[in-house]
């Protein structure tokens, strides 16, 4: 390593902000960057992009939502000094038809410095700061994949490996798929959320469930058609295992589901 920065992208994020206080607490320069950040980048504005990555030495990678990453960005990052890049994906991007997410990993792998890939499972903060919340609070949670378990995973635990792989060595060139210590079910999900915060929640698994929900909500039709196709997908592939990442790049292990639903109620997440 060296006293160069690293550059931490969406540091106001779920996992940005983590990254960016772990490296931070272990004495690492950081450069935390985002639309409301310390210093200002925007991917819809390319004039805040050198700012932000010019003289960092290491680059914490986040695709925008719903957009691409512009090879540009990366580009210009490595013209500007920095030589490792730690992207964080998603698993199974391949069996659900994620052209953006593949197209940001093979940029990465075609940068020409170190990258190490972050692939997480659903992150457990989906259901506190994220997408479903308002479900939750709502009493149901609608999502078409079945009963088929989930490596739930802690953003804590996210954000660790992947301050691991921007500050140590031997993660270069490695793809982490990141799950949490045991699988569960979106239903088994739902319902420790329930018992822990008091409220009573119900899961809806099934493909009209999800249409019906969509619908109500004004969703286009075509876009729920092909996201109850990935959905579908990812559920034929089955019941997923636990894996160890977390502890084998950490040294600690994965918070587990139960934990976390605990720590989010005890802080009033779903608190009316």
């Amino acid at each position: 390593m060296t006293d160069r920065p690293i550059v931490v992208l969406g540091a106001t994020g779920s996992t940005g902000r983590r990254v960016t206080g772990l490296l931070r607490e272990a004495g690492h320069p950081v450069r935390a960057a985002s639309r409301r950040g310390e210093v200002r980048f925007d991917w819809n504005d390319a004039s805040t992009w050198d700012t932000a990555v010019d003289g960092a030495w290491g680059m914490y990678l986040m695709a925008p939502h719903e957009l691409p990453i512009a090879p540009e960005l990366v580009a210009r990052a490595v013209d500007r000094g920095v030589r490792r890049i730690v992207l964080l994906s998603s698993r199974n991007i391949e069996a659900m038809g994620d052209d953006r997410l593949m197209a940001a990993e093979r940029m990465v792998r075609g940068s020409g410095v170190e990258w190490t890939i972050v692939r997480p499972d659903w992150f457990n903060q989906n259901f506190d700061e994220g997408f479903f919340r308002p479900e939750i609070m709502a009493g149901q949670v609608v999502m078409p994949v079945g009963d088929v378990r989930q490596g739930f995973v802690d953003a804590d635990d996210i954000a660790a490996v992947a301050a691991a792989a921007l500050t140590g060595e031997g993660h270069a060139g490695r793809s982490y798929e990141v799950m949490g210590p045991r699988v569960l079910s979106f239903a088994e999900a739902v319902e420790i959320i329930g018992r822990e915060s008091g409220r009573k929640v119900r899961f809806l698994g099934l493909a009209e469930d999800y249409r019906a929900a969509q619908a109500a909500r004004g969703a286009d039709r075509d876009v729920t058609e092909a996201e109850i196709a990935a959905f579908t997908a990812l559920r034929d592939l089955g019941n997923v295992e636990p894996n160890g990442v977390v502890e084998r790049v950490t040294g600690r292990p994965a918070k587990d589901f139960e934990v976390y639903a605990a720590e989010a109620a005890a802080r009033g997440a779903w608190r009316d």
